[in-house]
């Protein structure tokens, strides 16, 4: 990720121009590390978002809203207590370092105008967001509290007096002289070590310049006059690789480029499509920890289900047993620990182990008594598999749903369901939060003969799409034996056509644990052949009178919103 000093000063100049003198109306932490600040300007209300992630730290303007906690966080309580109402009168980089600092003029509680600074240190695990009293130089408060545990040298902690990370042995890239820049032998580890704030792609960029001095200035002025064409470099796949205002010429021709026309956009598109910091990949990390681990506990319990269920099976020699040392009483001598009878079946002697406590007839009984066990053994582990291969196949259809999970909004309601279910703790809220009621929002797709096809998000929203929304001659759709979404097809009254049957299949198989295989088999068949059991888990069903296809998955290009 490349938010190095250059990026950091062309989003100073983005701020500067949208930001200043507007007024912070309200502030909300999304997450522990994340902040959004609402302000107003004088052309429109707009949103800035900071981030001190480890993973993806940033500053940039956003135009989604982002689902906040029902109770907002302490350090959130004290940005309001200190911000809200404050102007915006300065924005500024340190040196050329990932530092940007907002200077706000605000009231405190007695009315009298106070200046604040709010410092955001955008240096990956160490990124941080700290609140500054600019009267003592003092911290206020951070994000993230370092304390002399964590670090000796710099500690960040209310009360505090607030200081600068360790300056670098480097020249900053706005500072920096031509004939110091070309005294630097043309290696980009050496670019590196000695020009501050500039990235390692930037260093490559500049080794292979012939007037490294002019590249670097010519791309401050292009910042400095709002020039700059902001773009994010994917790969064949879709997933962005690298983000600049910069050309990279290591990833020209080898990746596609998309342009944006700011930067604030550019980062968004990076930062949510880029699976590593895929705010839904986040938030299911820990359902999908669950889930998988009640699979492994399902799967160990089938097992061993599966072997008692073997050995009940093979019964048949206690029965044998009692029956013969029946018959042969007389043979057995008190005490014996085995005796040999003739097997009148097959006329082979046979040896029975005794118990050497009991009495020849008690033998005989506990034969009995165990091939009786053992018979009622076969139904109740029978019972016990079924209702366990149904617990499996639940799951996995909900760690598929987790894993293809696209938005926050989706892991919310699948950890609703799971919470319903009982595989998942119900989360305790502050403030008396009441959960709102769930609202269905299936994927929607239209085909090319203009057939409307509804998608299932999770499994709660599968029955309501099956039972609920389908008509009882609409078409529904899922893969064969694998985990997924069940898909509705409105047929409307039409004629269905094999066109339509593999273009809703394919988008079956994508909505499913198959999306990354090919030829993936998909059943299809008229709403009114599917039913669900009494009892059944959510998203499971049965169906009869099924054709199968097998088809690649696919979605099409245009999806309906």
């Amino acid at each position: 990720m490349a938010f190095d000093g250059i990026i950091t000063y062309a989003m100073v100049k983005e701020l500067q121009d949208t930001l200043l003198l507007g007024k912070i109306e309200k502030v909300y932490q999304p997450e522990s590390d994340e902040l959004v600040f609402n302000i107003h300007t004088r052309k429109s209300n707009v949103k800035l978002y900071a981030s001190a992630a480890s993973s993806c730290p940033r500053v940039q303007l956003i135009e989604k809203n982002l689902q906040n906690p029902p109770a907002p966080l302490g350090f959130c309580m004290l940005m309001r207590k200190h911000l809200q109402g404050g102007r915006i009168v300065e924005i500024s980089q340190k040196d050329s370092e990932r530092i940007i600092e907002i200077s706000l003029e605000t009231l405190n509680e007695l009315g009298f105008s106070v200046s604040k600074k709010l410092i955001f240190e955008i240096m990956g695990k160490h990124s941080n967001i700290i609140l500054v009293d600019v009267s003592t130089g003092k911290i206020i408060d951070s994000i993230k509290r370092v304390s002399i545990d964590v670090n000796r040298a710099r500690q960040l902690l209310p009360g505090l007096e607030y200081k600068y990370p360790p300056e670098q042995d480097k020249t900053p890239f706005r500072t920096i002289t031509r004939d110091e820049l070309n005294s630097i032998p043309p290696v980009s580890k050496t670019i590196l070590s000695k020009v501050g704030g500039i990235s390692p792609a930037i260093a490559r960029q500049m080794e292979q310049s012939s007037d490294r001095f002019e590249y670097l200035s010519t791309l401050i002025d292009s910042i400095d006059h709002g020039e700059t064409l902001p773009h994010v470099y994917t790969d064949e796949k879709g997933v962005p690789q690298e983000f600049h205002i910069a050309t990279l010429d290591e990833f020209e021709g080898a990746s596609k480029r998309i342009d944006f026309d700011t930067l604030s956009q550019a980062l968004s598109y990076f930062f949510d499509n880029k699976e590593s910091s895929n705010r839904a990949k986040q938030k299911s990390s820990d359902l999908i920890k669950a889930v998988s681990t009640s699979l492994d506990k399902l799967y160990l319990k089938k097992q061993r289900l599966s072997e008692d269920l073997l050995k009940a099976e093979n019964s048949e020699d206690l029965r044998l047993f009692g029956e013969l040392l029946t018959a042969n009483i007389h043979l057995v001598k008190p005490g014996a620990s085995m005796v040999e009878v003739l097997n009148y079946y097959n006329g082979e002697t046979l040896s029975i182990p005794l118990d050497e406590r009991y009495s020849p007839s008690k033998n005989a009984q506990q034969y009995f008594k165990r091939y009786g066990k053992s018979k009622k053994a076969v139904k109740e582990k029978q019972v016990q598999l079924e209702e366990t291969g149904a617990d499996i196949d639940y799951l996995e259809s909900v760690l598929t749903f987790l894993q293809n999970a696209e938005n926050v909004d989706e892991i919310d309601a699948l950890r609703s369901e799971l919470t319903e279910t009982g595989y998942v703790r119900k989360r305790k809220q502050a403030g008396g939060y009441k959960e709102k009621k769930y609202k269905p929002c299936p994927y929607k797709y239209v085909s090319s003969e203009g057939f409307n096809i509804l998608v299932g998000r999770n499994n709660k929203e599968n029955d309501i799409l099956t039972l609920k929304t389908a008509g009882k001659s609409d078409l529904w759709l899922h893969t064969k034996d694998i985990p997924g979404s069940h898909v509705i097809v409105q047929m409307e009254g039409r004629e269905l056509t094999e066109k339509l049957v593999f273009e809703a299949a394919a988008i079956a198989a994508y909505h499913s644990k198959g999306r990354n295989s090919e030829n993936v088999p998909v059943d299809y068949v008229e709403v009114k052949y599917v039913k669900k059991p009494a009892g059944a888990k959510p998203g499971m069903v049965i169906f009869t009178n099924n054709r199968t296809v097998w088809v690649n998955p696919m979605i099409p290009d245009k999806q309906e919103k």
